[in-house]
């Protein structure tokens, strides 16, 4: 068994052996029901009005509904929406309008797993967002109540996976552009204290849940997520330990998830990632690295470019000549990789539209979700426990 199909293979072993009428009967047809796809968003913070705009540019796509438990933040949510949107504060509310396709689920991370479940329970197709779920427990109940639901599409919010220049650099690799991968070096630095501004303290943790152990897996689900998603789907697998460490050293105000984390997966292949976020220093941004004995390849949110090793460097060197006519060359960077291509989260919502249409198996699905959310899940036990941690046991 391949390890990135643990979740799903030990999840149906111990399915139930009877699933609900809905789950064996229906077949969710969507081009006999509806022209345009109708969606609810359910968090309607800054990266819920960010979908919808997203939406609002998407033909056949319009956003019927919105739900957030904070009034504020779902009129801002409704005032985003390109047209009329019924808003909600209970979301089981807005599961209940019949008229409502597909839900976008973009809450903090300690509810994606219930408000997904409570989705599909409802009949609608799913896009949540990274981090799928929350510890292994909410993992393995969302991967078993995604098992049930054949004829609903659930997709993983990884928008990198979406991405034509992501997916074209992942072909590059896997068809020996770089040679044998030795290792990756991923980072994702910022210069800020990651707080959201609160209009009165009583929404402190609401607001900033990201800062807050107990719905929040920090830095690296936040951030580090969506570069440990990419090393798994290149490499099509999953690590074997993860070592690591970090802590609260440079904002001192109260938060309980680190401003800094560093962490080593290992990889049976031999591969080791590195893993790196900070909050104090932003010098080159965004950046992941992949290293390889006949070449490098470094991407960036939107650009890549391939740096050539050794003999391939000086023959490509003699070919471009002193001019850089024959072959562009960015300095201190490489050979530019040029691929047409959408913004991710746009592009993202647009194979969720036509997942749906086509009853397609999305790319970034219920296993690469959940193979990377154990991923975050063994980073954050290695440095709150200050232990190596092996892969557990079902993985």
């Amino acid at each position: 068994m391949k390890r990135r199909e643990f979740i799903i293979n030990s999840s149906m072993a111990s399915m139930a052996l009877t699933t609900s009428a809905l789950a064996m009967d229906k077949a969710f047809d969507f081009k006999n029901m509806n022209e345009t796809l109708q969606i609810g968003i359910i968090g309607t913070g800054d990266r819920g009005s960010g979908l919808i705009h997203n939406i609002n540019s998407i033909d056949n796509i319009n956003v019927l509904g919105c739900c957030d438990i904070l009034p504020f933040r779902l009129e801002k949510g409704l005032k985003s929406v390109k047209g009329k949107a019924k808003g909600y504060q209970d979301y089981r509310q807005l599961l209940d309008n019949k008229e409502i396709d597909a839900i976008v689920v973009t809450t903090p991370l300690s509810t994606h797993s219930k408000i997904a479940i409570d989705s599909l329970d409802s009949g609608k197709h799913v896009y949540c967002e990274k981090t799928m779920a929350k510890g292994y427990e909410g993992i393995d109940n969302l991967v078993k109540k995604t098992n049930q639901f054949k004829n609903q599409v659930f997709q993983t919010g990884h928008q990198y996976h979406s991405s034509r220049l992501y997916t074209h650099v992942v072909d590059l690799i896997k068809n020996g552009k770089i040679g044998k991968i030795t290792s990756f070096d991923c980072q994702w630095n910022r210069n800020g204290n990651w707080r959201r501004p609160v209009p009165s303290p009583v929404y402190e943790r609401i607001i900033n849940w990201r800062m807050y152990r107990e719905f929040s897996g920090g830095l690296v689900a936040e951030l580090c997520s969506h570069q440990i998603d990419f090393v798994n789907w290149v490499l099509d697998e999953t690590p074997t330990q993860v070592m690591g460490t970090g802590g609260i050293d440079y904002w001192k105000d109260g938060r309980e998830t680190y401003d800094n984390i560093h962490l080593i997966y290992n990889y049976a292949s031999g591969v080791k990632a590195k893993f790196t976020c900070l909050t104090s220093n932003a010098k080159d941004d965004y950046k992941i690295r992949v290293f390889g004995d006949k070449g490098s390849i470094v991407l960036d949110y939107t650009k890549a470019w391939f740096y050539p090793e050794g003999k391939s460097k000086k023959e490509i060197g003699i070919v471009d000549g002193v001019s850089g006519a024959t072959i562009p060359w960015d300095k201190g960077l490489g050979i530019p990789i040029i691929v047409d291509h959408k913004e991710p989260s746009l592009q993202a919502l647009i194979d969720f539209r036509d997942n749906i249409v086509d009853n397609k198996k999305p790319i970034s699905d219920i296993t690469t979700g959940a193979n990377t959310a154990v991923c975050i899940q063994m980073g954050l036990d290695a440095m709150y426990k200050n232990e190596v941690i092996k892969a557990p046991s079902f993985y």
